[in-house]
């Protein structure tokens, strides 16, 4: 069996799962770590046992035999870290939201493909086992034609205009770092919506606090939106159609199983695997990638991610937010 070896670049805290989760594969291990201070990536490299620390990107790029790199930087910083793993040869996983905006990810996605190296969205959602069922039963005709879709993600953070979720310099704000969960449900089960209507309140900062968005449908759907970092919410899913109706379990970013409800019947339980947080899901399917000399995910394919940006795009323009330096 091959192992594959990977690096990380940004070692906050999504890196620390990702590198605890990738140890739960056995054929990855975590290989070089960098950061833009050696410290901190020698302490990162000691914690989960990586044979090299970098105190920079470009050094961690050069290392002999290295197969995948995993982007867990700022928003802001995607698309320059991406671009210059692509342009070293290196296969990249890149923390969602993909970019700053729609053309930054093109600009990702056209040197991937100009370099003919691997590129895919870290969108790990997708690679839940309870997410593949639901896409599975949505897709089966078990719940009739799907009418509504309802999805929300919020958590209260501490205002810090310095810190990543407050900070326009880092792209913060609720919409690109929790509000992308909603739309990628709503867009996995139901594609590009027709009309989009979004409102936001706004930080003193100048970012989203709290975003609201509508999306209606060719088929007649509608979906009803939320992102927040002013207050904990439920964090659920709840897809109705015509004949039942489906819900998943626990945090729907990262569900442990499903229940479908039809009326006059028992609500059906369906539990499924969640191996630690979730994250090894996406680096095992990377990986599948790779050993089939494939340029992008047929589950996650780099069209969708681009679509997914465009959607935010729209939202933005219609919320009024900017971040400095886009262009």
């Amino acid at each position: 069996m091959r192992t594959f070896n990977w690096g990380i670049i940004g070692l906050g805290r999504i890196a620390h799962k990702f590198a605890e989760n990738l140890a739960l594969l056995p054929n990855a291990r975590l290989y070089g770590v960098a950061s833009r201070t050696q410290a901190k990536a020698d302490e990162f490299a000691t914690q989960f046992g990586a044979a090299h620390a970098c105190g920079s990107y470009e050094e961690l790029l050069q290392l002999p035999d290295l197969d995948a790199v995993y982007i867990a930087t700022p928003h802001s910083e995607h698309h320059a870290n991406t671009l210059l793993c692509l342009r070293a040869g290196v296969p990249v996983l890149c923390e969602k939201a993909f970019a700053l905006n729609a053309r930054q990810a093109a600009e990702m996605i056209a040197t991937a493909r100009e370099q003919k190296v691997f590129l895919m969205e870290a969108f790990w959602t997708r690679f839940f086992p309870a997410v593949k069922e639901a896409l599975k039963i949505v897709q089966s005709g078990e719940l009739g034609e799907i009418k509504h879709i309802v999805a929300d993600f919020g958590f209260k953070a501490p205002y810090n205009p310095e810190g990543r979720l407050y900070n326009p310099a880092l792209a913060g704000g609720s919409l690109l770092d929790i509000g992308v969960y909603p739309l990628f449900i709503s867009k996995l089960l139901l594609g590009n919506p027709t009309e989009v209507k979004a409102v936001a309140t706004f930080a003193p900062s100048g970012v989203d606090a709290n975003c609201a968005i509508s999306f209606a449908y060719t088929s007649g759907a509608t979906a009803s939106l939320f992102s927040t970092i002013a207050a904990q919410t439920d964090t659920t899913c709840h897809i109705y159609g015509t004949e039942a109706s489906l819900r998943l379990n626990g945090r729907f970013h990262a569900p442990e199983g499903l229940t479908v409800y039809r009326e006059g019947e028992e609500p059906r339980v369906i539990n499924c695997e969640k191996l630690g947080y979730g994250y090894a899901y996406e680096a095992h399917h990377v990986q599948e990638c790779l050993e089939q000399d494939l340029l992008e995910s047929p589950l996650l394919p780099l069209g969708f991610s681009l679509e997914l940006m465009q959607l935010l795009d729209q939202i933005r323009a219609q919320i009024g937010l900017r971040y400095p330096g886009e262009g």
